[in-house]
């Protein structure tokens, strides 16, 4: 299941976005979607951020 949310970037970080996702042929959003993903994936190898459980889903509200 996939969720969405809105981002706010300053303008310079969206030129920048925009440019590289039209270097790889691909939308906006898809890059932006992947670099996020990327980035939490990163934090959790460094450890910087715990792998989500089920009870960490329950105390949230599991939205």
């Amino acid at each position: 299941m996939s969720k969405k949310f809105s981002v706010t970037v300053p303008d310079s970080v969206f030129n920048d976005l925009e440019r590289l996702a039209e270097l790889q042929g691909r939308p906006t959003a898809n890059l932006a979607a992947f670099l996020i993903e990327l980035g939490v994936r990163e934090a959790k190898e460094r450890g910087e951020l715990p792998y989500q459980t089920d009870t960490i889903k329950k105390d949230r509200g599991a939205a």
